[in-house]
């Protein structure tokens, strides 16, 4: 593990105005390529149909519906074998940084993209199709993504579509540090547990990261215990908060909120609350007011319901309002919002 030195006291306003700047979610970042990346830094999880493209929305201004499948931007099976959106040039780290060390592990993710390769044959498949053509649950061919060779895209309407690509040229070491570095810079302060559970790697595998990484970072302590961040946000946590959005609606497992154990207790310090955003099945979107997460939001088609956990002003329901109604959906009809 990092070297111990005197640790960095960070409060819970602190880390929370520094994950919201980090995020890009105090002020939106002007459209376009640069911007996608941005927003993707820690990537976009994209498992509960345009999540991806909902979070690109609160963070890069004039978001267009199509912003999802941006040529910057790849889909694959990332953290905890989730659908992700990723800027293109990241692509090894949130692939071949989560290839499992263990020999048999590394084996089977080779071998699966081995036959997959061959499969396909250049060819784009509905994954289910590929895996009756391989004799396997199709399930398994995510054990492929680890390798950097598998994509997809996945519209949410049918099965997705997977295709091979060649191999990226990085070392597996690597791309786990500089992914252990996302992950600290958006979620940080943070734990080598928190980020093994995160990326979906093993404990072992975390601890390897954080000490190899021990130079660039700071200890700190936070309401919750001790973690660590890069030194290179030091100046950040330390600095005055920005101005936070009036409104911001994040969807279903957002970077922002996407958290376990402990680190919820920070967000959301309410355990009544914390059960209501973190449900036992998908999540709700969470409603966030003013820089703290003040509800929670669902919508079907056009029809938008909010649950609020406190009363707004007049100015603060107008904002959220505004909010959900520039939603980029491309809905045929106008969204219509409901209030409990």
């Amino acid at each position: 593990m990092p070297r111990q030195t005197p640790r960095l006291e960070l409060s819970r306003s602190q880390i929370i105005a520094f994950r919201r700047n980090a995020g890009s979610l105090d002020e939106r970042l002007p459209a376009g390529a640069k911007s996608l990346q941005r927003a993707a830094w820690a990537g976009l999880q994209d498992s509960v149909p345009r999540a991806a493209l909902l979070s690109i929305h609160e963070r890069v201004a004039r978001t267009r519906p199509t912003d999802w499948e941006h040529p910057s931007l790849v889909q694959l099976w990332g953290p905890r074998y989730s659908d992700y959106v990723v800027a293109v040039q990241d692509l090894p780290f949130f692939s071949l940084g989560r290839l499992p060390e263990a020999a048999r592990a590394r084996t089977r993710a080779h071998d699966t993209a081995r036959r997959l390769h061959a499969c396909l044959d250049g060819q784009r498949m509905p994954f289910g199709q590929a895996g009756r053509a391989m004799g396997v649950p199709p399930n398994s061919l995510r054990y492929a993504s680890p390798t950097g060779t598998l994509l997809l895209r996945w519209d949410g309407a049918r099965q997705p579509v997977i295709w091979t690509v060649p191999p990226c040229d990085m070392d597996p070491a690597h791309a786990r540090l500089e992914l252990a570095r996302r992950y600290l810079h958006i979620f940080g302060p943070a734990t080598a547990a928190s980020f093994a559970k995160w990326a979906g790697i093993r404990p072992a595998e975390a601890n390897t990261a954080f000490a190899a990484l021990a130079a660039e970072l700071t200890a700190a302590r936070t309401p919750n215990g001790d973690a660590w961040i890069l030194a290179s946000d030091e100046a950040a946590f330390r600095a005055r908060p920005r101005p936070a959005a009036p409104a911001r609606l994040l969807p279903s497992g957002d970077a922002f909120y996407l958290l376990w154990g402990a680190d919820r207790e920070i967000l959301v310090p309410d355990a009544r609350r914390r059960a209501e955003l973190w449900t036992t099945r998908v999540w709700p979107g969470a409603l966030l007011v003013n820089g703290e997460i003040a509800g929670t939001w669902r919508r079907a088609a056009a029809d938008l319901s909010i649950d609020a956990w406190r009363r707004f002003t007049p100015a603060e329901r107008e904002a959220v309002e505004n909010e959900a109604i520039s939603l980029p959906l491309g809905l045929n009809d106008p969204i219509t919002i409901r209030w409990s």
